[in-house]
């Protein structure tokens, strides 16, 4: 895929555009609300469109099309269900975290059931952050990059690290967050466009269905499928998603740095719109490219595959190389702020009760820093990642989460739920998810020889989320009766779904504006379930 000028015109323009915007937006900042929460001013346009640029990484390019190439739309289902999760977010969570006045997820369980928790959930993210996430994105996007042009990783990476780091460092949240409107733009563009001149090259929709497998387009499958079991789909999927959209710092930020929660509602509901196109832009070339080249085994190739072969016409190519620079930097940007903000305000500020905010916002550049350094370390290092190990770095996250969303959703359904209950659930629930991946490893390389075991290591992943969050909650339940122990804060009712949906229609009593968004909210909200359940009556 070599660039013409005209392409590399568009790569450099974007660049600009980009630093530009940065400088703009990357004022500085005099408290720690302003750095990490964007003041608590964030509108939902902003809020919708950084949720959906954060979650749109480069690892998406290589999992969703090389998905798409080999089996189709199935793996769309995470997709689509994230649109309903997020409607969670939106009318069951956010009401808790805004009124409880939290600054990360790990302070509203330390609220919910003490210290404890908050030091071990800020721990597992900050890891997961920066072994995983952080490691993925760059191997992935710099792979990419490898494949549609020809650059070399290490430097790919290093410049998408260093454009991160700079406006993150400089601007904070507030700074990502506008940014990650243009990102959206940007990255919607770019995989709009591929997937135009993809389905023009087969013949549009008909001629791509006459291309592909007719199985390709129907997204339920048995429950022996090895990827994709309608089983796990409705009973793991979800238990993942809501670790992802409605626990984790590094969504829920987002929504934290909400106006009022009427509008960190309605982001989270336009996030669920923009999810809908995922199919469409990502998981919908795979199918394109299976059918250009004939090859279903394709994988991490697919993307790039399709890329080249459509022909596209000068600048169109540029256009597609910035989505995936978009997607890229605005995750990486992301992780880099999410990692900061657990560290300063769940450790730094812990450890020094009496810091200042100068000194707080002094602690979240440092560290946001030392996260760009650690990320431009790990590059020499990407020359021994193979798709395996990527695969793995991708899978550790499936068992960390499902014991983390048990405490979360247990604790906010039922108030009888205590402290040791959440620490020995959560401390338990990490220890069968490792022993499981040792397991998995073991069966995969051929060492494993207890057939019991082997038993355990052939489940699929996303049953084993759905029993590992059952495990984990009973484990909280049995430990809470045991002890009988409740914070007695809890009283309040601040940790009670109704309360919180009560507390979000009061705060729009005052005042006419705030009726209509809460109106509008609840109409919006109400199309998207149905959109979503359309559009699975016509592919299931």
């Amino acid at each position: 895929m070599n660039l013409a000028q005209l392409d590399m015109a568009f790569v450099g323009t974007y660049f600009v555009v980009l630093l530009v915007l940065a400088c703009y937006f990357s004022r500085r900042e005099k408290t720690s609300t302003d750095y990490f929460l964007a003041g608590r001013g964030t509108g939902w346009v902003v809020i919708g469109a950084s949720l959906f640029a954060s979650n749109i990484s480069s690892e998406h390019f290589v999992s969703l099309a090389g998905s798409g190439a080999s089996r189709g739309l199935a793996i769309g289902h995470f997709e689509w269900q994230a649109c309903l999760v997020l409607l969670a977010l939106g009318w069951v969570f956010v009401p808790l975290y805004l009124n409880s006045g939290v600054s990360t997820t790990p302070e509203f369980l330390e609220k919910r059931y003490g210290r404890a928790s908050r030091i071990y959930l800020s721990s597992v993210s900050i890891v997961a952050y920066v072994l995983t996430r952080m490691s993925v994105i760059l191997f992935a996007g710099s792979l990419l990059l490898r494949q549609m042009v020809g650059w070399n990783m290490a430097t790919s990476a290093v410049v998408m690290a260093c454009v991160a780091g700079i406006y993150s460092v400089a601007g904070g949240l507030k700074a990502i967050v506008h940014l990650d409107v243009f990102q959206s733009a940007v990255l919607l563009a770019g995989a709009a466009l591929l997937t135009m001149f993809g389905l023009r090259e087969v013949g549009g929709w008909h001629g791509l269905q006459h291309r592909v497998p007719q199985e390709f387009f129907h997204m339920m499958k048995p429950p022996s499928d090895p990827d994709f079991p309608w089983t796990g789909i409705l009973l793991g999927a979800p238990i993942l998603s809501i670790w992802y959209w409605c626990t984790d710092q590094y969504t829920v930020q987002r929504v934290l740095s909400g106006r009022n929660i009427d509008q960190a509602r309605s982001g989270a509901v336009l996030a669920g719109f923009l999810k809908i196109l995922s199919v469409f832009v990502l998981v919908l070339p795979g199918l394109v490219a299976h059918a250009l080249s004939g090859d279903s085994g394709l994988g991490a190739r697919a993307y790039p595959v399709l890329a080249t072969c459509t022909l596209l016409p000068p600048g169109v190519k540029g256009v597609v190389v910035v989505s995936l620079m978009a997607a890229l930097i605005s995750s990486l940007a992301s992780c880099f702020n999410s990692s900061s903000a657990l560290f300063t305000l769940d450790f730094y500020r812990q450890f020094r009760p009496q810091v200042t905010e100068k000194e707080l916002v002094l602690v979240g550049r440092l560290a946001t820093t030392a996260l760009v350094i650690l990320a431009i370390l790990w590059v020499p290092f990407m020359r021994y990642i193979s798709l395996q190990i990527f695969a793995f770095l991708q899978s550790v996250q499936a068992y960390v989460g499902p014991p983390i969303a048990a405490v979360f959703v247990v604790g906010i359904l039922w108030p009888g739920v205590n402290a040791k209950g959440a620490i020995c659930s959560l401390c338990g629930g990490a220890v069968a998810g490792a022993l499981r991946l040792v397991l998995e490893l073991l069966h995969k390389a051929g060492h494993l020889r207890c057939a019991p075991l082997e038993q355990v290591a052939k489940i699929h992943f996303l049953h084993f989320a759905a029993l590992l969050f059952a495990l984990s909650a009973i484990v909280l339940v049995g430990v809470s009766l045991s002890t009988g122990q409740r914070p007695a804060h809890l009283s309040s009712g601040l940790m009670s779904v109704p309360a919180g949906v009560l507390a979000s229609q009061h705060a729009g009593a005052g005042n006419n504006c705030n009726h209509t968004r809460h109106r509008a909210n609840i109409a919006f909200s109400v199309l998207l379930v149905i959109t979503v359940l359309f559009l699975y009556s016509r592919f299931l």
